[in-house]
């Protein structure tokens, strides 16, 4: 159960993390949609772990943009705390993991029609 300071600081990563990545990584990253699905946060609020759901297009492959994105964390990090710096006393160190629950969901409707 999140408290309502994780839950505001949340919402406050995935908002500005879509952004990031939909303005600032176009470049670094190649042309794929990036969608910042959901962003889990320590009670301490040390580690922020979140959530992407990644569409390549140009035929990079879902891993190698995930790969990627994992070599620029701490690019990615810097620019979280030039956005929010103001806001939050620590900036969170960043895990990124891929969102799966669309296969997982399509596995299910999958198995439910045959």
């Amino acid at each position: 159960m999140q408290s309502t300071r994780q839950n505001k600081i949340c919402r406050l990563i995935q908002q500005d993390m879509s952004d990031i990545f939909l303005r600032e990584m176009k470049p670094v990253l190649g042309p794929s949609l990036i969608s910042v699905t959901e962003v889990r946060i320590t009670p301490d609020l040390s580690i922020a772990r979140i959530y992407v759901s990644i569409m390549p297009i140009g035929g990079g492959t879902p891993d190698s943009v995930m790969a990627l994105i994992r070599e620029n964390t701490s690019d990615l990090r810097r620019r979280l705390g030039m956005r929010e710096g103001k806001q939050l006393r620590i900036i969170p160190q960043l895990e990124f993991f891929i969102d799966d629950t669309l296969d997982y969901v399509e596995n299910i409707n999958r198995l439910l029609k045959q």
